[in-house]
């Protein structure tokens, strides 16, 4: 299973230098069903290796000019702020059985686990769809630095709320942030891709670090995903060249789906406590 393990990290990457996103609602099924992490200990890992690998994917972007960082600081503040805590006060207090029905015993891992299923249905849901209707109509060009207009209010809560996700299941939210991007901060849509990966980089290794001291951390193994994730990212980008990215991301879409309510059938039904 490890090696299925090893080449899935590959296409953790893929996805990230294909479509901007989706490699986050890889990681954690990855790590639970293909190396036996715990889900709990696999959200953490989770932060490092999609913040590590969206790290990496924001270089070219910066140097594209794709990244804009009045955007970043704005949205990034309370994200950061929130997954950290999330991660440092929220966690660690969740007890290791929650709640029960009758004889079912909803643990923590199972928590974690459902928790991450719904996020990828909904992010399946979001990929199959397509961009939204403003997206679509959008040329290069139309939203310029001068006449930007920022929501603040909502750009602060969204920030908050997608921070919050991010500390309880690991994945980076990219499928949030970009349609809030586009619509509240009226980037185009290469901007919001590029922006989307700097606030992921800055929120989830930073929301890692609340881990540290509640966490034993494989470091080899981590280490190893995160350098396969990183190398993906290079083929998705030269790939995405090549290939249409709105058919890709549908695809792709369909897949999650399909995860998604395999993991939320299978923690029903066969939970790993």
């Amino acid at each position: 299973m490890e090696i299925f393990g090893y080449f899935a990290s590959l296409l953790i990457g893929l996805s990230l230098g294909l479509i901007g996103g989706g490699g986050s609602i890889l990681t954690v099924p990855v790590l639970v069903y293909l190396f036996g992490v715990n889900p709990v200990l696999a959200t953490a890992y989770s932060l490092f290796i999609v913040g590590a690998s969206s790290l990496v994917g924001a270089f070219p972007k910066y140097k594209q000019g794709l990244v804009n960082l009045k955007t970043a600081i704005i949205f990034g503040i309370p994200s950061i702020l929130s997954v950290f805590a999330t991660r440092k006060f929220i966690v660690p207090l969740i007890p290791n059985e929650v709640f029960s029905f009758g004889d079912f015993i909803v643990t923590k891992s199972i928590l974690m686990m459902v928790l991450f299923a719904i996020l990828m249905v909904a992010a399946s849901i979001s990929m199959i769809r397509g961009k939204c209707e403003q997206c679509e109509k959008e040329k290069e060009g139309n939203y310029i630095e001068e006449i930007q207009i920022f929501n603040y209010p909502l750009i602060l809560l969204e920030g908050a709320v997608v921070g919050i996700l991010t500390g309880l299941v690991g994945a980076g939210g990219g499928f949030l942030i970009i349609p809030a991007l586009v619509m509240l901060s009226k980037l185009s849509m290469k901007q919001a891709i590029g922006t989307s990966l700097l606030i992921i980089a800055a929120k989830s290794l930073i929301g890692f670090t609340g881990d540290l001291g509640h966490q034993i951390i494989d470091w080899k193994l981590l280490l190893t995903v995160t350098g396969l994730a990183i190398i993906g990212i290079f083929f998705g980008d030269i790939v995405s060249k090549k290939v249409d990215g709105n058919k890709l991301k549908v695809g792709f879409g369909w897949f999650v789906l399909i995860m998604g309510v395999y993991i939320l059938v299978q923690q029903l039904a066969f939970p790993i406590k």
